[in-house]
């Protein structure tokens, strides 16, 4: 007899079945000893007896989240003890055997309720257990409901699932790397990816056309309710498409995905604000137009700055330095003309008030790449040494593209309903950094650092 999903025995009245799990609650009536057992597929009464004696005898001593196997009969529960709020609840299972697997000393944390009172770093540091608590069984299934449905659209509509790699060079994507020292070129570092930017518009020359992955992407930046130091983006990007078939595919992803998880969205198509009308009439651009609650309500901003002010009074990029000016004023910035007032083709799109994406029509032309940088500040050495690859490759025929990034954290967040996406992160950092249960950030191996050729500096005693 192999085990069967806790779910599965519904079917099986007058049958004997072997289930294994966690006992999720204990009760003793009488000589008459009742628990649920839970496994990832549901929960469901057991009863042991002490005509079973063998299986009696193992029963008192079994306590909450012990983890057991059962082998037993599926019996139809009497009509006044049905259990309406389990799938389950028609049957219970009567034990004939139990085999203890693992004993449960008592748990540091309770995982009855929602978590949220218990401090962060103890939550983490039992994330195992911390994750047994229903609310989060149920986003990490969520979460990868979403995955799949994102991915069966894009797969539908013709995209390539591309990986780009991790260990890459530094991109500027406004935080700071990770930087990974090289044990065989000392003195030399990798950054991990702080997004796959560059590569995506390098696979546009390729011929690809229409590529996307869920990327990992690592930024060394503060921390907060909807940043970690690593996170996942559904990353898009397209060959000979305009801004508003870029901002249509991603409509249709979301759409699809959101509505795919019982979830209403407010206003379809999504509304569509200019920068300049967010900013004046919300004084942000990620305005919130949610009005039933409930409900997701997403709007796409348009028509951003192509630049911003430095604190040095020079200019930077408002999204990335690959974002394309609008065509008519491609020539002012060829011109260095009214550098303030340019605008960007880059598109962002918000829900009840989070960015949720973003990305832009990319520059194609290498003549206005170079231009673009050298107003941002970047001498040529720096340009050639950067983004030389990129203007190289440029020259090979480059199509007009363009792409976005979907914060995959926060929308599955938005359609969970959860305000901080460590909720729906398996194992997330703490907000002062601490990886969950493992201890890092922790001291090198000496020989470790010997290797790469690294060594540490001993700090001052005070």
């Amino acid at each position: 007899m192999s085990r069967l999903p806790i779910s599965e025995t519904r079917k099986k009245q007058g049958e004997k079945v072997e289930i294994a799990g966690w006992i999720n609650t204990r009760r003793d009536h009488g000589k008459i000893i009742f628990f649920d057992l839970r496994d990832a597929s549901g929960l469901v009464q057991v009863v042991a007896t002490p005509k079973e004696e063998k299986a009696y005898e193992v029963a008192e001593k079994l306590g909450s989240e012990d983890v057991i196997s059962i082998n037993g009969l599926v019996n139809k529960r009497p009509s006044e003890n049905i259990n309406k709020e389990i799938e389950t609840g028609e049957i219970e299972i009567v034990a004939e055997s139990i085999a203890l697997i693992g004993k449960a000393e008592a748990l540091p944390i309770p995982i009855e309720g929602s978590g949220y009172d218990i401090e962060e770093n103890i939550r983490f540091k039992y994330r195992y257990i911390d994750l047994r608590r229903p609310r989060l069984q149920k986003n990490l299934k969520l979460r990868a409901q979403v995955v799949k449905s994102a991915r069966e659209f894009l797969d539908s509509e013709g995209f390539t699932e591309i990986e780009t790699p991790y260990l890459s060079k530094t991109t500027p994507e406004g935080a700071r790397d990770f930087l990974v020292p090289s044990r065989l070129q000392k003195g030399k570092f990798y950054a991990l990816a702080q997004s796959p930017q560059q590569y995506k518009q390098l696979l546009m020359i390729t011929g690809v056309e229409k590529y996307y992955q869920f990327a990992r992407c690592f930024r060394d930046e503060d921390l907060r309710a909807d940043r970690q130091f690593e996170h996942t983006q559904i990353d898009i990007e397209m060959a000979f498409v305009k801004r508003e078939d870029v901002m249509g595919t991603v409509e249709k992803l979301i759409t699809n995905v959101t509505g795919k998880m019982g979830k209403k969205i407010e206003k379809k198509p999504f509304p569509v604000l200019t920068y300049k009308e967010a900013m004046e009439k919300y004084k942000t651009d990620r305005p919130n137009l949610n009005k039933n609650k409930g409900e997701l309500s997403f709007a796409w901003v348009i028509d951003f700055p192509l630049l911003e002010k430095t604190d040095e009074g020079g200019y930077t990029f408002e999204h990335n330095p690959f974002a394309a000016p609008k065509p008519e004023h491609v020539e002012a910035l060829m011109k260095e003309k009214d550098l303030g007032n340019l605008q960007s083709l880059q598109y962002d799109l918000v829900c009840n008030g989070a960015e949720v994406a973003g990305g832009s029509i990319r520059i194609h032309e290498p003549e206005v790449q170079r231009q673009a940088l050298k107003v941002m500040g970047y001498s040529e050495s720096r340009i050639e040494e950067e983004f030389g690859h990129l203007l190289a490759a440029y020259k090979y025929g480059a199509p007009m593209h363009g792409g976005v990034a979907v914060g995959f954290d926060r929308l599955v967040s938005v359609i969970a309903g959860e305000e901080n996406i460590r909720e729906v992160i398996a194992f997330p950092v703490t907000s002062g950094g601490q990886t969950s249960v493992m201890d890092a950030p922790s001291a090198a191996n000496p020989e470790a650092l010997k290797d790469l050729g690294i060594k540490l500096e001993k700090e001052e005693k005070k």
